[in-house]
């Protein structure tokens, strides 16, 4: 049943996730606007650039967290779909148009520990890491605004994805 307080928590979360996706679009251009990976060697004594690295890591992950634990589920559970799995759930989304590929969200999910744990010990295996997150960064957008999309044409949220 939908309550008032789901739909709170819904426009809540979609704006939230609206302005996650502002801020990885963002953070995502500024890091990678090189085509050249020299700058990975200075991330110890370039404190911005090391920032922005971070800024990218945690952004990416927080949409991620926002999309795949909260907004997701509840979009399910007003929509009447039984709620399994984080996967199960994440198959719900791909089989209703909202997420391109469950295969490259896992691997996203597994790549944020990659992102985090290699950073300071194996230099190419970040770079490696970070090339692929930013490759993968277009998928989490395109899920969040297919969702977003979704919830509009539901009349649930008044705002299209790119308004916020």
């Amino acid at each position: 049943m939908l309550t008032d307080d789901k739909v709170l928590k819904l426009r809540t979360l979609a704006s939230i996730v609206s302005k996650e996706c502002k801020h990885l679009e963002q953070t995502t251009s500024r890091l990678f606007a090189q085509d050249d990976w020299s700058w990975i060697s200075r991330l110890e004594q370039d404190i911005d650039l090391s920032e922005r690295v971070e800024a990218f890591v945690g952004r990416f992950g927080r949409l991620q967290d926002t999309l795949g634990d909260k907004l997701i589920p509840l979009v399910l559970v007003i929509e009447e779909e039984t709620l399994g799995t984080t996967l199960d759930n994440l198959g719900r989304a791909e089989r209703l148009g909202w997420l391109p590929s469950v295969a490259d969200w896992s691997e996203a999910r597994g790549l944020r520990n990659r992102m985090v744990h290699e950073y300071m010990t194996d230099p190419e295996e970040f770079r490696l890491a970070l090339a692929r997150g930013r490759d993968l960064v277009p998928m989490l957008l395109e899920t969040a605004t297919n969702t977003l999309s979704f919830l509009k044409s539901k009349n649930y949220i008044s705002f299209a994805p790119q308004d916020t």
